[in-house]
């Protein structure tokens, strides 16, 4: 694989580039190493949402609230 030169490309190239990287690390998240803090992070969040269930607000409620706000 060659070196491309970030710095030569345009904004929207860029933005391209790091979508495709993205897609590709999100492909295979368990090749992603973490650090110690962040799974411990993780393991909080998961107990987190398993005690207390999902938290928000559903998506045609958030949908609803912005159309009745705008004419």
């Amino acid at each position: 694989m060659g070196t491309i030169d970030i710095a030569n490309l345009s904004a929207e190239e860029r933005l391209r580039l790091l979508e495709e990287l993205w897609d590709s690390l999100s492909a295979t998240p368990e090749a992603v190493p973490l650090t110690n803090a962040q799974r411990e992070e993780l393991d909080r969040r998961l107990d987190e949402l398993d005690r207390d269930g999902p938290v928000g607000i559903p998506w045609e409620e958030v949908l609803r609230r912005i159309r009745s706000r705008n004419p």
